[in-house]
């Protein structure tokens, strides 16, 4: 960076800056809560010879802010993966189920954005397929902020519902399937190559609710990656340009993905160990009835308040899991009836 020539591509710059950034910023958060660990420490130590119950009560609440922060960090230093600090395409696609698992899309499509709003994230909408009747078919949400991808990574998988289904005239329980993808959004990644004689690119008129300019012009976009077979569609904006950028940073984030599990499973032939988790199987359980809880089956971490879950609270299986993956302690699918 002190190169004089450093600034003359602002791209690389950029990408460089935000590197540095990642490395300099834990150690500095480390340096500034050692200290704030030994100040605590000292004033404690005050009180506790003063016999201050004012200030005892102060450290307590410091003490606790102090810890707050530890576990925050340890958290994020436990994301070291390739690309962990990046923000993340999530998408959601109905399973089994019909109309329940359409409108149970919509209801993790609104659990996610929740969570989202309550760390400050960036969410947007950028693809979508309506239900017939109601819900979402699938539904593709950019999520933007420090370390999205590594944290929503936990997210993959199989999601269950169990619920007395509102679609149900007869007040029967259901029970829904919703399968989420997580990819990390690469705006540049010298390492993911893509060739344009690799591409099949087709275009289609766009189906579903959008108006007559969506349905009358040729503006969804499905590119095919030939060497792997990935397929990739989108058709929520109006023009084929910006489905066809939006399309390519989608496809982008597969193959990095999917290069990071080839790896993976690189590692694990090494070690001789055996997957956990399969791709794509079921992870957690949200039972509504007859009885209420949420349960994840990689990491047996469960709450019975389903609603504040469906509001945003998921921390707690997120954290789990960074925990049990580092730990190397991920557990075999554990199902709830």
């Amino acid at each position: 960076m002190a190169r004089p020539n450093f600034w003359d591509n602002p791209e690389v710059a950029a990408r460089l800056t935000k590197r540095l950034r990642r490395i300099v910023e834990p150690i500095e958060r480390y340096e500034r809560l050692r200290q704030a660990v030994d100040d605590w420490r000292e004033l404690n130590r005050l009180a506790l010879q003063e016999g201050e119950l004012d200030l005892m009560n102060e450290q307590w609440r410091e003490g606790q802010s102090v810890l707050r922060q530890l576990r925050e960090l340890e958290l994020e230093l436990i994301l070291r993966g390739p690309y962990d600090h990046e923000d993340a395409i999530l998408t959601l696609h109905a399973g089994a189920g019909g109309t329940e698992a359409q409108d149970w899309v919509a209801m993790l499509l609104r659990m996610y954005l929740r969570w989202a709003e309550r760390h400050g994230y960036r969410a947007e909408v950028i693809d979508q397929l309506a239900g017939e009747e109601a819900g979402l078919k699938s539904v593709s949400v950019e999520v933007r902020g420090e370390h999205v991808y590594g944290f929503l990574r936990s997210e993959r998988g199989v999601h269950r519902l169990v619920r007395i289904s509102p679609f149900d005239a007869s007040g029967r329980r259901h029970t829904s399937f919703a399968s989420v993808e997580v990819i990390p959004d690469l705006e540049a990644d010298d390492s993911i190559e893509i060739r344009p004689e690799d591409l099949r690119i087709d275009t289609f008129r766009a189906s579903g609710a959008g108006g007559q300019h969506i349905n009358k012009t040729e503006s969804a976009v499905r590119i095919t990656h030939l060497p792997t077979g990935i397929v990739v569609t989108c058709q929520s904006e109006r023009s084929q340009h910006s489905n066809r950028e939006t399309a390519m940073k989608i496809l982008r984030g597969k193959l990095a993905e999917l290069k990071q599990r080839e790896w993976e499973q690189q590692m694990a032939a090494i070690r001789g160990e055996q997957a956990d988790i399969g791709w794509g199987s079921q992870i957690r359980s949200y039972v509504f009835q007859p009885y209420t809880i949420v349960r994840d089956h990689r990491t047996r971490h469960e709450t019975s308040n389903v609603q504040a879950v469906m509001d945003g609270e998921i921390d707690g299986f997120i954290e789990a899991y960074l925990q049990a993956e580092a730990r190397g302690a991920l557990m075999q699918e554990d199902p709830v009836e």
